[in-house]
């Protein structure tokens, strides 16, 4: 009996350490930088970062990653900690395909099943880099709600944000790193005509418009301002196609369905005053006739478009449709490769434990 006691004890030394203890693993790290190496971007024109992170937790295999922003947080922002998008932190949104504007990143575990509709992937120590767009210091961030809020980076301090992507938090993949706003180009420097398209508005002062260029939503030669969506495509749960014409060069604008149901943006109208994109269409929205608008502030009448909305597919076809980046689930944070060995460890102790009391019965007997 002393000697069974002793191999049961044995036994749960061996499996418990594996069964109960995670592998640690340090906070990710991030650097970014903007063409002139600084963490820096321009209040009114459009700035390309570079952001590599190091160091990050790497899930072989899992589902998912990381999301890359820009934007700004407060204190208790970390999902893994509740923290909730449009409360606690904010961020420029944009499309969820593989093409968008580049204005948020994703970037996939390796070998992970998500790979093929991310921007990046890490490497097996974590290390990632992508190329992330900064339209301009002011931007409209939207909550799970569709509300949206001015976040201006030249009174709130902004910069890159990770969080884990598909709705798994990651206590450890969350960071956020700090930029500063400022001027990179000279009113006068020949280097400023090349920059990307200045944000405008009231959010920052753009370059006056040039002859034959309208302003209030109109282009030259009297074009029409109008919106127009691909409506076979609207299913409730569907990504919705949206171009719109008559826009005014180089404006930024938001997309709103109905009274703040949903919204993307900001979309930059492209030289022509043209723009396209995409909407995801809630998952629970009711069929019926519904309205899209484009959003620009400052005064500007943007387009609008009513179309009907059929009435939403079956409930396998529509948890395939969405995959919201918006907000992100806060979860345990719990390392699966850990849970993995919590189970295996279980099992092979209740297998010895069994085992030890055939052995003593067999001794009895």
């Amino acid at each position: 009996m002393r000697r069974a006691a002793v191999l049961m004890l044995l036994l749960v030394g061996l499996v418990a350490p594996v069964a109960v203890t995670a592998p640690a693993h340090a906070q990710g790290r991030v650097t970014v930088t903007n063409p002139d190496g600084a963490a820096v971007v321009d209040p009114t024109y459009a700035t390309t970062l570079t952001v590599r992170g190091t160091g990050f937790q790497a899930v072989r295999g899992g589902h998912g990653g990381v999301y890359v922003f820009f934007g700004h947080v407060r204190d208790g922002w970390r999902p893994s900690q509740g923290g909730r998008t449009g409360e606690d932190y904010f961020y420029v949104p944009d499309s969820e395909s593989r093409d968008n504007q580049g204005f948020q990143q994703f970037v996939a575990f390796p070998g992970s099943d998500t790979a093929t509709s991310a921007q990046g992937s890490m490497d097996a120590a974590g290390d990632w880099t992508v190329t992330l767009t900064v339209p301009g210091a002011v931007f409209e961030a939207f909550d799970r709600s569709g509300g949206s809020r001015t976040i201006d980076c030249r009174r709130v301090t902004c910069g890159v944000v990770t969080v884990g992507a598909h709705g798994v938090s990651n206590a450890t993949n969350e960071t956020f790193t700090p930029v500063r706003v400022e001027e990179l180009y000279d009113a006068d420097d020949p280097v400023a005509s090349s920059a990307p398209e200045p944000v405008a508005g009231d959010v920052a002062t753009a370059p006056a418009p040039s002859e034959g260029t309208a302003t209030r939503g109109r282009r030259a030669g009297s074009t029409p301002a109008a919106l127009e969506v691909d409506r076979a495509s609207a299913s409730a749960g569907h990504v919705l196609p949206f171009s719109a014409v008559g826009l005014t060069p180089g404006r930024q604008y938001s997309l709103v369905l109905d009274d703040g149901v949903a919204g993307a943006g900001p979309f930059v109208a492209s030289a022509d005053g043209s723009l396209t994109g995409v909407l995801t269409l809630p998952v629970d929205l009711g069929p019926g006739t519904h309205v899209l608008r484009l959003w620009a502030g400052g005064g500007e009448e943007a387009p609008e478009v009513s179309f009907a909305v059929q009435a939403a597919a079956a409930a396998a076809d529509a948890a395939d449709a969405v995959d919201d980046p918006v907000d992100p689930v806060a979860g345990d944070g719990r390392d699966p490769g850990a849970v993995l060995l919590v189970a295996v460890g279980a099992l092979l102790l209740a297998l010895a434990l069994l085992r030890l009391a055939l052995l003593l019965r067999r001794r009895r007997a």
